[in-house]
């Protein structure tokens, strides 16, 4: 069969207007390559009707080399039309198992497979793409003992509240569930904002980047240096020195207003036992397991003798987020998760102290990063500020048994409930049972050095310690899907709690009221006092997980669209996560390549309608909102091929002069003369 020489011209043409395409989409893979996983892994179902199936059928009883020569050739046609030859080492699209006569694996490197699922889900020929999963025959059990059992050797004292729903344990989060999926990514930083860290925990070691210590920064005060007890005022120093009080401190009244005997006490190690739940390493053999061990802790001293300063939070929040605050270096480890343990009593208005909260607040929140606080151990009170600031995720505390535990704030502007921790059986010689069992030293005053002490007494509870489990279950959320806003974040928090219990607690036990002036001990929760739930750290993962499966597609009519042509956008989703359902829709102009410059109709429907004024490329995007606040998003980069020339017909003269018709056009008789040279050579 011979290949006639207009068609090969046709093709060539057509394969030279289609290379600043595909030099354009082999570039923008190699930029994601930069950051993406190394080896991406998906299953293609290609269309019934697709050519590539079409041209060669795939037989169940094909030999392997057959399947083999037959699943590469549609793997190179697909990599062709997405411009996906050059992936890696010029490797490209590789073909997999066959799984039946149109569902393949492929896999490619530089590239992820959340990205690789993204570029081929919108190809003519493919109807399903999804990444290929690992799955495992159980939960990751981590080795380290303290995991297992704590003080006494029980499992009630150690790290309960990590483990699987259980008998009459119902508030922990099932954790081991959730890093079968995510242990934590280094690239996901949680800020400490707390009375700073021991770096020389050997169950933290290596898990810190960066910190600055802010404990009076925003003071030349005489107070600044004996509050923050480490000699000096703001450094980069965030390590804790000790935070005791003593009587002679207050009687001296060198701590400044503000500090009273109530205030006296060892130091508490705070931050050290917020980072351990978060990020103590786990699976090393040794100590216990932080939620996210995978990830990095960024400490952030703001807590000193008797507390710290709103102005001192606020500064250390966003420096946290690396918000660039006059007269400090920037940071260099940018938090993606803030946790705050801390508060206090009062409300957060839209005026005053509460007004300059807000506006921190909004500030972080506008640079991606969730903000996670502690709703306050009042006996059942009202939530204080900063937890009862609107856009930050507030957590209250609860008992093994799921109920409040009784020194829980709650109230309405409670976001969820995660253990917080309690002390039961307590009998001279036995140890407390359900603390919050974490990393600290033993150092009453000043620090033990490379102390690897933990928590086993019955001090070891508040929702202080429900605040970082939930932020570590964040850093896994965001390590599974970095793209998530602070927004997502709490929608996906929300949607995945399990209820709460109403039932196996201690006797008695009332339903949980709206806060008042009395105090309200172990109750039983409810929306409007705890939160939407209690934390399920296994169901948030999962539903993270779910989102990196659903894929948007832009589909563009005509397939090849002119100058001046009318061009209609309509979209689809694939893999939306079950219960959702698409409730918003909006399409921008990334990049108009000075053919459009917007949208003619439908710029928030289903389709949008555009005309292009010249050839060239321009970019749209496209984000849909779901019923649960989750956005998925889609990005399209469209060719738009020149007008087509209409010849001028024989016979046809521009110009003056009369008579007989005009002059021969020199075009038609070359074309006339390539014909006829056709016919001859080709018959």
């Amino acid at each position: 069969m011979r290949t006639h020489p207009l068609a090969l011209l046709a093709l060539a043409a057509a394969l030279c207007s289609a290379a600043p395409t595909l030099r354009a989409a082999t570039e923008g893979s190699s930029a994601a390559a930069a950051v993406a996983e190394a080896q991406a892994r998906v299953i293609v179902r290609f269309k019934p009707a697709a050519p590539s199936v079409r041209a060669k059928a795939l037989a169940a009883g094909s030999s392997r080399l057959e399947a083999r020569e037959v699943a590469q050739t549609r793997a190179t046609g697909l990599a062709m039309r997405q411009g996906l030859q050059r992936l890696g080492q010029g490797s490209g699209l590789r073909a997999g198992l066959s799984l039946d006569e149109r569902t393949q694996v492929i896999s490619a490197s530089g590239i992820s497979s959340a990205e690789l699922v993204q570029r081929l889900a919108g190809d003519s020929e493919v109807e399903l793409v999804v990444v290929d999963q690992r799955r495992r025959h159980t939960a990751l059990t981590p080795n380290d003992p303290r995991y297992a059992a704590g003080n006494g050797g029980l499992p009630e004292a150690g790290q309960w509240y990590l483990r699987a729903p259980a008998g009459e344990v119902q508030s922990s989060i099932n954790a081991p569930a959730a890093w079968d999926l995510s242990t934590g990514r280094a690239s996901v930083v949680v800020a400490v904002l707390d009375t700073g860290v021991r770096k020389d925990h050997p169950d933290l070691a290596g898990q810190f980047v960066g910190g600055y210590d802010f404990v009076g920064f925003a003071s030349d005060g005489a107070s600044s240096i004996p509050t923050a007890n480490d000699g000096d005022r703001a450094d980069a120093d965030a390590s804790d020195p000790g935070d005791w009080v003593s009587q002679a401190d207050i009687n001296s009244g060198k701590l400044g207003a503000g500090c009273t005997s109530e205030d006296t006490g060892s130091s508490s190690w705070h931050g050290t036992r917020v980072s351990g739940l978060i990020g103590a390493v786990g699976n090393n053999g040794q100590g216990m397991a932080g939620v996210s061990w995978g990830s990095k802790i960024l400490p952030v001293r703001v807590l000193g003798k008797c507390g710290g300063f709103d102005s001192d939070i606020m500064a250390g929040m966003k420096w946290a987020a690396g918000i660039a605050v006059p007269g400090l270096p920037s940071n260099p480890n940018v938090a993606r998760v803030l946790n705050m343990s801390l508060g206090g009593t009062g409300a957060c208005p839209a005026s005053g102290t509460g007004a300059l909260y807000r506006d921190t607040i909004n500030q972080v929140l506008a640079q991606g990063a969730s903000i996670v606080v502690a709703a306050g151990n009042s006996d059942g009170k009202a939530v204080g500020i900063p937890g009862n600031c609107p856009g930050v995720i507030t957590v209250t505390g609860l008992r093994h048994a799921g109920s409040k535990v009784g020194f829980a704030s709650l109230g309405p502007e409670v976001s969820l409930a995660a253990p917080g921790g309690n002390c039961v059986n307590v009998l001279p010689g036995q140890p407390c049972l359900y603390p919050m069992f974490s990393t600290t030293n033993r150092g009453t005053t000043t620090p033990l050095l490379g102390d690897a002490s933990y928590t086993d007494g019955a001090d070891s509870y508040g929702t202080s310690f429900s605040a970082p489990i939930v932020s570590g279950t964040v850093a896994l959320m965001l390590s599974l899907r970095p793209t998530l806003s602070p927004a997502e974040v709490l929608a996906l928090l929300k949607k995945t709690v399990r209820p709460f219990v109403s039932s196996g607690a201690t006797a008695g036990t009332p339903q949980c009221a709206a806060p008042s002036a009395a105090a309200q001990l172990e109750c039983y929760c409810n929306s409007s006092t705890c939160g939407a739930g209690m934390l399920d750290a296994a169901a948030a993962l999962a539903a993270t997980q779910a989102l990196n499966t659903a894929t948007v597609k832009i589909s563009v009519s005509p397939a090849a669209p002119t100058a001046g042509q009318l061009i209609t956008l309509s979209n689809s989703v694939v893999n939306l996560p079950t219960g959702s359902s698409i409730t918003g829709t909006s399409w921008s102009i990334a990049d108009g390549g000075g053919i459009v410059s917007g949208f003619a109709s439908g710029a928030a429907g289903d389709s949008a309608t555009l005309t292009p004024s010249g050839a060239g490329s321009f970019t749209v995007n496209l984000q849909l909102t779901d019923n649960q606040g989750l956005v998925y998003k889609a990005s399209s980069v469209i060719t738009v091929a020149a007008a087509p020339v209409v010849p001028t017909p024989p016979g046809t003269s521009s110009g003056g002069g009369g008579g007989g018709g005009g002059a021969f056009s020199p075009i038609w008789l070359g074309l006339l003369m390539l014909a006829a040279w056709a016919l001859r050579r080709f018959g």
